[in-house]
């Protein structure tokens, strides 16, 4: 059977009706994969499953959220989309615009987005802007001009962008047949851990599950805004899509961490990198840095009690590890250099 994408799929929980022109690429239905290996090898007395959004159509789990206000929008009338990213939400923009007909116009900081980011953009045809500040500055500048002219913002701003992501909280439901002890994700512009909570709440409320998950955010250690409760203003961090210094979503994720009983903390560059190689060596995931955000929390706080023994995890990978492609070669082994099958043979120790 055809999976028909997000909002076919949950329709009766998305704002959208028989008039709505359905905007999609398929995106959604992505794996849930238990993790065999790194419990094992850590000692950690959970059982683990990554939620792979890289595995949306664009690689990331913006394109959720980007069917629904793109859906949205030409419903509206609109014309031209415009959204502030540091990457994965330009990619998406870029595509569904494309796949709508609409134009759509990006807002990048300048030099602070991963390669593979920028050429989707690119590729789909955008209006790439590189501007001389960061993200939040950036965001600043769509806000301004949305609010002034004809043109529908897609940022997480955008209503409709949380309930389409909140689609994921469904999909990983449906999987499990109930809802995880704990939810693990990266807190960059605070979205995801808004939507996720609000999915987890309504299915609860709709009788679908009976329990709904404590939601544990991570954000990185020179990006931490919520974690020391104030603005950075020049955020650092070699994870980019959590690069963001004043979240758009700051207070619903601190509502969803008081509701849920949840807690926040932060992660060091070092430890998402170890984690970020760890996956893909010893699991056979690869995703971008922050996507590894959520598990190198898990592996950090563990020792400390916060998780019960025993209990379900679910660890949200936001983007696949080719949107940065530079990343990978940096912390990857090089080529070796050979001429015969002789050395190959002496290499390998056969």
């Amino acid at each position: 059977m055809r999976y028909p994408g997000v909002i076919e799929s949950y329709k009766e929980y998305l704002p959208v009706t028989d008039k709505t022109p359905i905007i999609s690429l398929n995106e959604g239905n992505t794996p849930l994969i238990e993790l065999r290996t790194i419990p094992r090898k850590l000692g950690i007395d959970l059982k683990i499953y990554i939620k792979h959004e890289g595995l949306n159509p664009t690689a990331s789990f913006k394109d959720r959220g980007m069917t629904v206000a793109i859906s949205k929008a030409v419903e509206e009338g609109s014309k031209a989309v415009m959204c502030a990213s540091t990457g994965n939400t330009s990619a998406s923009a870029a595509a569904y615009a494309a796949r709508a007909g609409l134009k759509a116009i990006v807002i990048i900081p300048k030099n602070a987005i991963a390669l593979g980011k920028l050429v989707q953009a690119l590729i789909h045809n955008a209006m790439v802007f590189a501007l001389k500040g960061n993200f939040d500055d950036a965001l600043e500048i769509v806000q301004k001009i949305t609010s002034e002219y004809p043109v529908t913002l897609v940022n997480s701003i955008n209503p409709y962008r949380l309930e389409g992501q909140k689609t994921a909280a469904f999909e990983i439901c449906d999987s499990l047949g109930s809802a995880p002890d704990y939810h693990c994700i990266p807190v960059g512009n605070a979205g995801n851990i808004t939507s996720y909570w609000m999915g987890y709440t309504q299915y609860y409320e709709k009788k679908k599950i009976n329990k709904k998950p404590r939601m544990m955010g991570f954000q990185a250690k020179g990006a931490a805004p919520i974690v020391h409760d104030r603005v950075i203003k020049d955020p650092q961090t070699v994870a980019t899509a959590i690069k963001i210094g004043n979240p758009a979503r700051w207070k619903d994720a601190v509502k969803a961490l008081k509701e849920s009983g949840g807690y926040i903390n932060i992660v060091s560059d070092e430890e998402i990198l170890n984690t970020y190689t760890l996956l893909a060596r010893e699991e056979g995931i690869f995703v971008e840095p922050a996507s590894a955000t959520s598990l190198a929390g898990l592996i950090k706080y563990y020792p400390e009690g916060i998780f019960e023994k025993g209990k379900t995890v679910v660890c949200t990978c936001t983007g696949h590890g080719l949107k940065d492609p530079d990343m990978a070669i940096k912390s990857s082994k090089t080529p070796i250099v050979v001429k015969k099958i002789d050395e190959i043979l002496k290499i390998i120790d056969f």
